[in-house]
C-alpha cells in the first residue's frame, strides 16, 4: 500500500469534528453571569463582584440565521464582544463589524437617531479566544 493510500486510510479512521463543539462549550461556561465576570475581571484586571452590573446582550440568529455571535455584554460603559474560535478565519473582522452594527441598532432601537441629540454608545472591546492548531499572532 502506497504512503498516500495509508495517509487517505487513516484520514478515514477518525470522524469528523463537530467545528460548533468547542465554541458551544465556551458559550455554555460563560453564560453564567458569575463565570462570565470572572472572565471579564481577568481579562480586563477589574474586580467587579457583583454579577449584576452585567448586562448581557449576546445576538441569537441575528442579521443572517447563520450569524450569532458568542458573548456580548455591556459593563462600565463599554461593550464587550468575545468570540471562540477553533479554526482560523480571515473573515473574522467583518463578522465583527456585523456583530457591532446589530448590537448598536438593538441598543438605539427606542432612540431618535435622526435628532439632534446625542445618543450614548459604549465603545466596543473585541476579545477573541483562539485555540487551533495553526499560528496565529497575538
Amino acid at each position: 500500500m502506497s504512503r498516500k493510500q495509508k495517509k487517505q486510510n487513516r484520514k478515514k479512521a477518525y470522524p469528523v469534528p463537530n467545528r460548533n463543539y468547542k465554541s458551544s462549550l465556551f458559550t455554555m461556561l460563560f453564560s453564567d453571569k458569575k463565570e462570565l465576570l470572572g472572565l471579564y475581571n481577568a481579562i480586563s484586571g477589574k474586580q467587579y463582584k457583583d454579577p449584576g452590573a452585567l448586562s448581557v446582550n449576546t445576538l441569537e440568529n441575528a442579521i443572517y440565521m447563520a450569524i450569532k455571535n458568542d458573548l456580548s455584554f455591556v459593563i462600565d460603559s463599554r461593550l464587550s464582544l468575545y468570540e471562540h474560535q477553533s479554526t482560523y478565519s480571515p473573515y473574522l473582522p467583518l463578522r465583527m463589524l456585523l456583530y457591532l452594527a446589530d448590537l448598536y441598532a438593538d441598543l438605539t432601537k427606542n432612540e431618535n437617531l435622526y435628532g439632534r441629540k446625542k445618543v450614548m454608545l459604549p465603545p466596543p472591546r473585541f476579545i477573541i479566544f483562539y485555540n487551533g492548531e495553526e499560528k496565529q499572532p497575538a
